[in-house]
């Protein structure tokens, strides 16, 4: 994926005025697909993740040590503020729903997931959206003057282009979306010590001064806070094409303004979300500009090294800055751990590293180095992640039995509420099908969880007995509608079926089927080592005997698949089954 950019603005043709464009939102996504009685849904139960990343395995942690990613799996584009000793930090959904996860810390190790900022449909409208339409690049800001916390994001479905939603509390629920009245995407908030604010944002130059493929500007705009709008005629170009526009330079976006010593600072990320992912940095004695680009471009990036290093990470950018507990500048940001074949299949994490800021310009610490996986916490700070309600990382094991009464914050739907076809019991979670399949466009019934290893183990046990040959439940993996693989039981005349099925570009290929007793439950089973996937079952919950073979994760890979999203692993139902033994 030389340009991801280049994925991007295909993806963005058909919404570009795209804030002229009103997608229409139905009221009920699920009047569409019939629901079956609760007695015929199937029931999921002891399920387990288990990640077997060689990075761990040959880098332990000492007591004074944690890992970055801080957020392995699809958290991309992460957005930072701090008021007092907490932190919240919040990253891109698309077309998941709830949408934009929020997280909070208060010594930028241990983080826990609060909720998220976009949990109601009067909130997110992405009925509609394709897996990597939706919500783009949150950005999260608190505003001293009015005690108020601030989201501001472009929603690329439901006619909602860019919204702000605000809260005094992220932990209690975040207000309905305000929509912005102008274009582009990836905007940000500054909010000045005097009160005032502004909004910078990526934009498309002026009709007919386009010089290049992916040349883009940065746009400031005075921001009414009263409003909750942008004011008029304020707008004005503070940044053409990048920080050389002779170069070319490719989209330039992902803008934050930061003030420091009476002087502001504009940080954005450059050439592209993929290979040639940077980012860069700007100054100005004013916060309208102009802003002069530091000598020292780009300040964070992967771009220059090795193909084929060691713990490769790569793909680093879209960052965002905050003063730590210690007194020092952190910075999250995003990047990859490609497979042993360079393939992207966790997507885009949640990174961070140090900041030196002692002399004009923020100097991340070995951001122009490889990457490595270790990382010193700051004084004073006890790593426990993985403990006390902490979110894991490095190799962990998430297991989950469905008998809490709310379901863990990982758990997400895609386009719709998980409530509509999901319940939890001592019996384990109950999914009631919806008539749409994976394939589709639309709200599916069918709970995600994150790959976040390159190397993983996943089982869950299924009790259930399909009704007929539109009936399926099982495991899918999942990088998109037209990109997945789905394991599920269905039946064909009086016989109950095992069948793996991938499908490739929209189209579905039969890898195998087995006959199965469906009278006890059965475990089913997904094993990935990198590139190559494995699929298989357990009817004595001891020995799995794997179907299909070794099959290859390529269709679940950015790479192959395009798009912005990691892959997911599903409990999946539908009553719209057309995988046939």
């Amino acid at each position: 994926m030389k340009n991801h950019r280049f994925n991007f603005a295909f993806l963005l043709k058909p919404y570009l005025g795209v804030f002229l464009v009103t997608i229409c939102y139905a009221s009920s996504a699920f009047a569409q697909g019939t629901k079956k009685s609760a007695k015929d849904a199937p029931v999921f139960s002891q399920f387990s993740y288990k990640g077997a990343d060689a990075i761990y395995q040959n880098n332990p942690l000492q007591p004074d040590e944690f890992y970055t990613p801080i957020l392995q799996g699809c958290y991309p584009d992460p957005s930072i503020v701090r008021k007092g000793k907490d932190y919240y930090l919040v990253n891109s959904s698309f077309a998941m729903f709830p949408g934009v996860p929020i997280f909070h810390s208060q010594d930028l190790v241990n983080w826990k997931q609060i909720g998220h900022v976009l949990d109601r449909t009067t909130q997110l409208k992405v009925e509609t959206s394709g897996i990597s339409a939706g919500v783009y690049a949150p950005d999260i800001k608190y505003n001293k003057n009015n005690d108020t916390f601030y989201m501001i994001t472009t929603q690329f479905s439901g006619g909602m282009g860019n919204i702000v939603v605000k809260t005094k509390d992220p932990a209690k629920g975040w207000s309905d979306p305000v929509k912005q009245q102008f274009n582009g995407i990836d905007p940000s908030l500054f909010f000045e010590d005097n009160g005032k604010a502004y909004v910078v944002h990526n934009d498309a130059p002026p009709k007919g001064t386009e010089q290049y493929e992916g040349h883009r500007v940065i746009k400031i705009w005075e921001y009414d806070v009263q409003k909750d709008q942008v004011v008029a005629g304020t707008d004005r170009i503070i940044v053409n094409g990048g920080t050389d526009i002779t170069q070319k330079p490719i989209w330039i976006e992902a803008p934050h303004i930061y003030k420091k010593n009476n002087r502001y600072y504009l940080m954005c990320a450059q050439g592209g979300t993929g290979d040639n992912h940077t980012e860069v940095i700007f100054s100005s004695d004013n916060v309208m500009g102009p802003y002069i680009p530091a000598k020292n471009n780009p300040i964070l990036t992967q771009r220059y090294f090795p193909k084929n290093r060691p713990n490769k990470m790569d793909w680093t950018g879209h960052a965002d800055l905050t003063e730590g507990p210690d007194g020092k500048y952190y910075a999250v940001f995003l990047g990859i751990r490609p497979n042993e074949k360079d393939r992207v299949n966790a997507g885009r994490e949640t990174f961070i590293l140090p900041v030196d800021w002692s002399g004009e310009f923020p100097v991340f610490e070995n951001g122009l180095v490889p990457l490595k996986p270790k990382l010193k916490v700051p004084a004073g700070i006890k790593n426990q992640t993985g403990q006390n309600g902490f979110f894991p990382n490095g190799n962990f094991t998430f297991t989950d039995n469905f008998t809490a009464k709310t379901l863990d914050y990982r758990w997400i739907g895609m386009r719709g509420p998980r409530e509509e076809f999901i319940s939890t019991g001592q019996t384990g979670l109950q999914i009631t099908p919806f008539a749409k399949s994976v394939k589709e466009v639309a709200p599916i019934s069918a709970l995600w969880y994150r790959q976040q290893h390159n190397n993983f183990e996943t089982t869950v046990t299924l009790k259930y007995a399909p009704k007929s040959e539109k009936d399926l439940a099982g495991l899918a993996c999942y990088q998109s509608e037209k990109f997945n693989y789905v394991l599920g039981l269905t039946k064909k005349g009086n016989e109950n079926y095992l069948v793996l099925a991938r499908t490739e570009k929209g189209n579905t290929t039969m890898l195998a089927s087995e006959k199965v007793d469906v009278r006890k439950p059965i475990q089913l089973q997904v094993l990935a080592q990198g590139d190559d996937y494995q699929f298989g079952y357990s009817t004595d919950s001891q020995t799995f005997k794997n179907i299909g073979g070794t099959v290859s994760g390529d269709i679940l890979s950015t790479n192959v698949a395009g798009g912005f999203t990691g892959s997911l692993i599903g409990l999946y139902a539908t009553s719209a089954n057309d995988i046939q033994p």
